[in-house]
């Protein structure tokens, strides 16, 4: 290992060992109970609960998936994708985080299951199972994915070897998530959204002058048919334009639609201190999601043109998504500070996986402590007892996900994309319904949670392959299936109780 290398890994590891102390730290000052554990005590302020929001949504998609998007085919695919996670973003906050902290406050509900079961008055679980069940199927190879590319990031940075990589990453986030919980997880995002920001506004400025100025940058991408196109894609194999047509493009918008269902996200309304701070919360949120969405499409084109310049190899295929990494290998050649900095930047790749792996493992683990284990089985436990089947759980969880990470070829992107469907699909026309429709029930909320979960596996295996128009993101469909179904299903079974009407009435003002 070169003394550069050494330098690098050293910052990385300051860095972990920053993030194990800083959760440990957090959780001796946290509430022992199972609201302080999975919500913080309800005490988040604005600015964590907006930048924890975003650090646990945009995981290592935004330093490489979208870079890398931006790479291989220019802005086309990379922009649209950006556009609809930034409107479903704003949506979000906008449409569904007030609702959601003043009724799960007063139902005193602490996950997504036992609000949107508390919602409908259930006197059996069986909404609040089938919610659980949804969130273990997805949430566990999604954890899985996280530790994944924090495996293969330190194979291909040191040569290590991937498993234990792989472990490494999830003993520290276990460390920190199991002892702190919520506010141990938020805080941590906080940080991590920083170093991703700082990451990313380093990284551009250092391309850009490894280009040749930002002349130089838009100059070669003009040279490259369709690179800055919104409805045409580079084809670097052919070295020619191909059309970019309007199924890719609404496949693209529908991610945004995913956000409505993302139990990790959604917690966090329900976890600010008071509901009036939303509204500043989504401010912050959306200025955070525009710009750093923005920045990393631009990464993905100044990285084409350094690539061009013979500043750093040329990317093909899943590759193109290393050229951050590729990019700090190059600033890292420069002497020791370089290095340091360098070392910074990839810090902000692992941060951006983690932050994201460490509130899915959470999600996972209050679904089967709270959810499966005390509300569907009935198993009674004291809070002392709570608190450490809620740690064991994290740790329980955690392990399945490092056997599902063993295959050092799984591709991330497609595990991640299937999950966010498989959570947009489900969960997201329930929430919707449960907040904004005075006339849904129970039968059609399940209706809707088993539809849209079974519709994901028809879609993505069955007919997405039959191509043409049916060559669409799963999440769309199944999504417009689901809401189907709770429409048809609550109108031919019996209304809501007058109790479950008037709460409804009296908190969605």
């Amino acid at each position: 290992m070169t003394t550069i290398q050494m330098i690098i890994m050293g910052t990385i590891i300051l860095y972990l060992c920053m993030v194990i102390f800083t959760g440990v730290m957090i959780g001796r000052r946290s509430k022992k109970s199972s609201e302080g554990f999975y919500l913080g005590g309800r005490g988040m302020g604005p600015l964590v609960t907006a930048m924890s929001a975003e650090a646990s949504d945009m995981s290592s998609y935004l330093l490489m998936g979208i870079p890398g998007l931006a790479y291989l085919s220019g802005v086309a695919d990379a922009s649209w994708t950006a556009i609809g996670l930034v409107t479903g973003t704003y949506l979000n906050f906008l449409l569904v985080a007030r609702r959601l902290r003043r009724y799960s406050v007063h139902l005193d509900a602490i996950t997504i299951p036992s609000f949107i079961s508390k919602r409908y008055g259930e006197k059996k679980p069986v909404i609040m199972g089938i919610s659980a069940v949804i969130i273990l199927v997805f949430f566990v190879p999604y954890v899985a994915s996280g530790l994944a590319a924090i495996g293969k990031l330190f194979n291909s940075l040191f040569g290590w070897d991937y498993m234990v990589a792989v472990i490494i990453g999830a003993i520290v986030i276990i460390s920190y998530t199991s002892v702190g919980g919520f506010s141990a997880v938020a805080t941590m995002d906080l940080i991590q959204s920083i170093i991703m920001t700082i990451a990313l506004a380093i990284i551009v400025v250092f391309g850009v002058v490894q280009a040749g100025g930002m002349g130089a940058v838009l100059e070669h991408a003009r040279s490259l048919p369709g690179f800055l196109h919104f409805d045409q894609t580079y084809n670097a194999a052919t070295g020619s334009a191909e059309p970019y047509g309007f199924i890719r493009i609404v496949s693209m918008l529908a991610w945004g639609l995913g956000y409505f269902g993302m139990p990790h996200i959604l917690v966090r309304f329900m976890a600010i201190r008071h509901e009036d701070e939303l509204k500043l919360s989504r401010r912050i949120a959306a200025s955070w999601v525009v710009i750093s969405m923005a920045v990393a499409v631009f990464i993905g084109i100044v990285g084409h043109a350094v690539s061009a310049a013979g500043r750093i190899p040329s990317l093909e295929g899943s590759a193109t998504e290393t050229v951050i990494v590729r990019l700090s290998d190059l600033l890292s050649s420069y002497g020791i500070l370089p290095a340091v900095v360098a070392g910074c930047i990839l810090a902000g790749i692992l941060a951006a996986t983690m932050s994201t792996a460490d509130s899915q493992l959470l999600a996972a683990a209050s679904a089967f402590s709270e959810n499966v284990l005390q509300d569907l089985l009935g198993v009674k436990l004291t809070p002392k007892q709570n608190m450490l089947a809620a740690r064991l759980t994290v740790v329980v969880i955690a392990f399945i996900a490092i056997f599902l990470a063993a295959d050092p070829n799984s591709n991330v992107f497609k595990i991640v994309s299937f999950a966010w469907a498989g959570f947009g699909a489900t969960f997201g026309p329930a929430m919707l319904c449960a907040l904004f429709w005075r006339r849904s029930n129970r039968q059609g909320i399940m209706a809707g949670l088993v539809v849209g979960g079974v519709m994901i596996f028809v879609w993505k295996f069955l007919v997405a392959p039959m191509g043409g128009i049916f060559n669409i993101y799963e999440l769309l469909p199944a999504f417009l299936c689901a809401l189907c179904a709770i429409v048809v299903v609550s109108l031919l079974t019996p209304a809501p109780e007058k109790e479950i009407t008037d709460m409804f009435d009296s908190y969605n003002t």
